[in-house]
């Protein structure tokens, strides 16, 4: 319960900490009362929010209870029943079959499957476990889903994943376009500062693009209802727009990039008429030249997008379609300007830091590069190093379906109800010969199907860092006793290395996980000796943090510097100086030729289905499921539909509906919520088989 509006109730102690939900990064103040309740309040020295909190964000208090709590170890016994064990016959359980799995099958039949919702220390310990120490790089990612296309994006653009831009840049811009973003419901406080500069800033213009009429789009000025899945058109008409009307900046083009006349023959070739993209994006006309003209005629641009484009086949060739345009008018690095990702979880950033992805390594090295192998082995001190890229979240489950993976570690996620094509992660679970889950809810869909349950803490009961959208890390810290016998996920993962014989897990806490992170982001950074191991991620400020200073630590923004007189400064934006990551210092226009993402629809599958997040729910349910106030507002899972596509496939609204595809199927009650094109369905992510009895939306989704 949210207690911010009962005085009676007097606070015992205060703790600053962050929101675990959104990339948004909210700070929040929690407070213990007398009586034994919490108190949840947006914290007003936190930048990401000055203290405003979303309705999901002001209901954690809610969510805090133990009910569902997996408190101790479980293992599953030959009859299929879980049984409450001690920690050291889970772990040992846990390190003998990884390592069992490894020496009869090599290192690449073991993966480890993890989340945006662990915080940077789990996930570079995680890391460091298995490309360091296991030597495969079969760890991936919840986040490969939702951000991995912003970070290719980014690296083929800029050399390195940079977001150049900063909230602040959303308030000096006179033009924000949101793409693929239904920023009221997904990160609403961003949303908030938004609609606040709209009241006292009429002039700034807001910009909406989505197939779907979301509650976004009443805020904006202009919404084009594209064709889900022809954003590439769209900014390949942009940039040759700009191009040919004498509005490229030519002299940033020439002194900071390469690239720009072979990504705009390819822009020109199927996009140089406006007509033609307006037919094949299927908008009006003049509504696509009032979104050119609006960027053309507006210096300080600001491009925020998000899962619309970043969850697609062609979700990279996206991103770098809106980067292609910020370069060709030289808007970026910039006050007020820049193409911004805006992040799904909460830590999705912080895992991107640690190397997270399969296809990374920690600080913003690449898997690829041999000199940057021999950096971050070197630092670890540790047996091998993992030389080729692992398997992607999909691929892996696949290879666990196939029998090519023995072993899986999940952690903080539920991919038998996120990940696409579910089924397929159903039954490659069922084959596995080992699936540890390391939880803090004992009922899951993927819980279900494990052999190991351990006990890991909650928001609330764990310590550490998260990074958010604007390259802020804020502490996440405890102001409730660990329940029953449950651990830090960096905590487990350290001992079961040790019991794997591994070195260097020898932490005595999170503080101590942070200063290595810190260390190895500025190991032989920028050296003449490391040619492209420059990278502008760089936490040489941080360094040297003893545990009061860590527990003290600030938000702020990375890069971080420590200055002459011994205090730190972070950096708002980065790109300033438009000096790039790559070799030569410039970035790279990216040819983008546009293509239909993944399958086109046919004869037996004739619509599109679009997914995406409520505005009180949040992922799998396994936090907000629990909190009254979040159910009230959409109880039940739906499916969203034109009323003539109703008509035409004999369904009412109010009644029960099943949607397929060749992957699978599911059932939800019809509605018409008025903003969704013919050929098109919306269904939401969150519902599952413990909320309800089959809506897994999961199971319907393209994996490709």
């Amino acid at each position: 319960m949210n207690l911010a509006q009962t005085p009676l109730a007097l606070a015992v102690a205060t703790t600053s900490t962050t929101c675990p939900y959104c990339g948004v990064g909210c700070g929040v103040t929690a407070s213990l009362k007398e009586d034994g309740r919490i108190g949840v309040q947006g914290d007003v020295q936190h930048p990401a929010n000055f203290g405003r909190l979303c309705v999901k964000g002001s209901a954690l208090a809610e969510t805090v209870d133990l009910d569902g709590r997996l408190l101790h170890p479980q293992v599953r016994d030959a009859q299929g029943a879980l049984q409450q064990v001690s920690w050291d016959q889970a772990l040992d359980q846990v390190a003998s079959k990884f390592s069992a799995v490894i020496a009869e099958h090599g290192p690449d039949a073991v993966a480890l499957y993890v989340s945006g919702q662990l915080l940077t220390e789990d996930y570079y310990i995680a890391n460091k476990l298995m490309k360091g120490y296991i030597g495969s790089a079969n760890i991936d990612t919840n986040s490969r889903l939702c951000m991995s296309s912003a970070v290719a994006g980014h690296k083929r653009a800029f050399g390195e994943d940079l977001v150049p831009v900063c909230y602040e840049d959303l308030e000096l811009a006179d033009l924000i376009v949101l793409v693929g973003s239904n920023a009221a419901w997904c990160h609403p406080i961003l949303f908030q500062r938004i609609a606040k500069l709209k009241e006292t800033r009429p002039a700034l213009r807001l910009i909406v693009i989505d197939p779907r009429r979301t509650a976004t789009c009443e805020l904006a000025d202009l919404h084009l209802p594209v064709k889900a899945g022809t954003d590439v058109w769209l900014f390949n008409g942009l940039m040759s727009y700009l191009a040919h009307r004498g509005l490229r900046d030519n002299a940033f083009i020439a002194a900071h990039t390469n690239g720009f006349d072979e990504a705009l023959a390819v822009a020109d070739a199927e996009c140089a008429d406006p007509a033609t993209v307006a037919r094949i994006c299927k908008v009006d006309l003049q509504d696509l030249l009032d979104f050119y003209e609006a960027f053309a005629e507006t210096e300080k641009v600001v491009t925020g997008f998000s899962m619309g484009v970043n969850q697609s086949s062609v979700g990279t060739d996206k991103v770098n379609s809106i980067i292609n345009c910020h370069l060709a008018t030289g808007r970026i690095g910039k006050p007020g300007m820049g193409p911004f990702s805006i992040t799904g979880q909460p830590n999705a950033m912080g895992g991107r830091e640690v190397g997270g992805l399969a296809n990374m390594l920690a600080a913003h090295m690449d898997l690829d590069q041999p000199l940057h192998r021999e950096i971050v082995q070197g630092f670890w001190q540790s047996p091998c190093i993992a030389d080729k890229p692992g398997l992607k979240a999909v691929d892996m489950f696949r290879a666990i379906e196939e029998g090519r993976i023995k072993a899986v570690w999940i952690m903080a996620t539920n991919p038998l109800v996120s990940l696409p094509d579910a089924d397929l992660v159903q039954r490659a679970l069922q084959k596995c010969e080992l699936v540890v889950s390391s939880d803090v809810i004992t009922q899951t869909d993927t819980n279900a199907l494990a052999h190991v349950l351990l006990p890991a803490l909650a928001w609330g009961e764990k310590d550490g860092t998260v990074t958010n959208s604007e390259r802020r890390i804020s502490r996440q810290r405890a102001f409730l006793t660990a329940p029953g016998e449950a651990r830090g996920d960096w905590q487990i993962i350290c001992e079961v290395a040790q019991r794997m014989g591994f070195a260097g897990f020898d932490f005595d806490g999170p503080h101590a996980i942070f200063d290595e992170h810190a260390r190895l982001s500025a190991h032989r950074n920028g050296e003449a000796d490391t040619g492209g191991a420059r990278r502008v991620f760089n936490l040489s400020g941080l360094t040297g943090m003893d545990k009061a200073a860590y527990d003290a630590l600030a938000p702020i923004q990375w890069p971080v510097q420590r200055l002459s007189d011994g205090s730190i400064s972070g950096t708002a934006r980065v790109l300033e100086d438009h000096r790039f990551t790559h070799a030569d210092g410039r970035a790279r226009f990216v040819p983008t030729a546009p293509r239909t993402p993944g399958h086109a629809v046919c004869e037996d599958y004739p619509l599109i289905l679009n997914t995406g997040r409520v505005r009180d729910h949040w992922h799998t349910m396994t936090r907000t499921g629990k909190s009254a106030t979040l159910a009230s507002h959409i109880p039940e899972s739906f499916i969203d539909l034109h009323p003539q596509d109703a008509l035409l496939y004999g369904v009412r609204e109010g009644g029960l509906a099943r949607i397929s595809s060749r992957w699978g199927a599911m059932v939800a009650r019809v509605q018409h919520g008025g903003g969704i094109p013919r050929g098109s369905v919306f269904v939401p992510i969150h519902w599952n088989g413990q909320s309800a009895s089959d809506a897994r939306v999961g199971a319907v989704v393209n994996p490709v």
